[in-house]
């Protein structure tokens, strides 16, 4: 088929939903010649809308950045790729969905090599919403989008997808490159019980072998886990899979379980010689700035213990305390932790005495009785759809006869010779 005559088929075809499996027909009758020749055809997207020729457009744009993009060329590929995701139609896009994550993840990989991952970032949240079904779906480009705002440090804006509840999958990878990327972004915001959530999911995430994700993000949650609860418990959810369980604390036993040993020592100097000892592995790691904060968090610890103690205190009393070299650095905890609502107090800048306060907050005000209410629907929603999910699954054919075969393991026969006395 001419190139053109395709142009006026994608034209003619794409204006009625009823229409479009025959143009989906076609397009890929053609996608071989497309690819043959991707210079050809620049001209052609000429021709096209990508709001109304969505389909057509997205298989002529996979086929014409499928070649290799100079650092020169990509700037003009990330503006294209970029039009086309804000104006495409999603109903379109989503019969070729492979196409689609293929040209978006294109889009990443120019913006990298631009070494301007933000330029990346908006396209890529409108290409998974228009690609994902609902709010539960958690697609191809979710880890993608996620990753473009860890390198971008736009990690608010990646915090926007992390509250969804997934509840469908279309790649396993999908779900441990998400629950990955999206710890490391509440790292960077700190909220380290999301985290926690986050890297949890990846490590007890069905797995037939040890994956190299999992590895890294039971490292992390080592971490996370010392410095958000001040202690790390080594066992893991009977749902774990037995991979994970055999593999996951040898391929991380040092530094980093040896790390949480010492932690719970209770000892900050050695604390700190451990971490100073094995900074290079840390670092290699991408992981020097946890284990600071890892030390860091047995200060803070430290200081909200004597707040259960005393009502006043000398900076220098609490340096000497907590093991700290002077009352600056003392002074500097106290202010970071009172700027994360961790203490509450007030430092007397004149004599140097710390004052610790009652947490002022009542929880009675709108915002809290707002938060409480949205938390409960939260739950009762869920409550509702595990429900569902649990009905259709045992309807499940595929669940219905593994269950049959494991029932046979253990069928009832089995315990005919109980002893007289245990019967009824």
């Amino acid at each position: 088929m001419a190139l053109e005559n395709l142009v006026t088929q994608i034209q003619a075809l794409s204006g009625n939903a009823e229409d479009l499996p025959q143009l989906h027909s076609i397009l890929k009758a053609a996608d071989e010649p497309l690819h043959a020749d991707p210079s050809l055809l620049i001209s052609l997207l000429d021709q096209l809308e990508p709001s109304r020729h969505s389909l057509g457009y997205l298989y002529i744009l996979e086929a014409l950045s499928s070649g290799p993009v100079s650092k020169e060329q990509a700037n003009g590929m990330v503006l294209t790729i970029a039009r086309f995701i804000d104006a495409c139609d999603a109903q379109q896009i989503r019969l070729v969905p492979d196409k689609f994550v293929t040209i978006c993840r294109r889009l990443k990989d120019q913006a990298l090599l631009l070494e301007a991952p933000l330029r990346g970032v908006y396209p890529m949240l409108t290409a998974l919403r228009k690609l994902a079904i609902s709010s539960e779906h958690l697609t191809s480009l979710h880890p993608e989008f996620l990753l473009l705002c860890l390198l971008s440090k736009s990690y608010k804006l990646g915090l926007s997808i992390l509250d969804n509840d997934i509840f469908e999958v279309d790649q396993p990878r999908d779900l441990f490159l998400y629950c990955y990327y999206g710890g490391m972004i509440c790292i960077g915001q700190k909220h380290f019980q999301k985290a926690l959530e986050l890297l949890r999911n990846v490590i007890t995430a069905p797995m037939n072998a040890i994956n190299p994700i999992a590895v890294e993000a039971y490292k992390k949650y080592i971490l996370v886990s010392l410095i958000r609860n001040g202690q790390f418990s080594s066992s893991l959810p009977k749902y774990t899979s037995s991979a994970a369980q055999r593999s996951l604390k040898t391929f991380c036993q040092q530094p980093y379980v040896e790390l949480a040993n010492t932690y719970g020592n209770g000892k900050v100097k050695e604390l700190e010689d451990y971490v100073q000892a094995n900074t290079e592995k840390f670092k290699s790691d991408n992981n020097l700035g946890l284990a600071k904060q890892v030390v860091s968090s047995m200060y803070k610890r430290s200081i909200q213990r004597l707040t259960l103690t005393y009502l006043t205190l000398s900076l220098q009393d609490i340096a000497d305390a907590v093991q700290l070299k002077t009352p600056k650095e003392a002074e500097l905890h106290i202010l970071q932790m009172i700027q994360d609502s961790e203490i509450f107090a007030s430092i007397n800048q004149k004599d140097g005495m710390v004052s610790f306060l009652e947490d002022p907050e009542q929880y009675k005000n709108n915002d809290m009785i707002e938060h409480i209410d949205s938390s409960i629907q939260r739950m009762m929603t869920l409550s509702k759809k595990l429900a569902s999910m649990d009905e259709a699954m045992s309807y499940d054919p595929q669940y219905l006869g593994k269950a049959g075969r494991e029932r046979q393991k253990f069928d009832m026969d089995d315990f005919d010779n109980v002893p007289q006395k245990f019967t009824a």
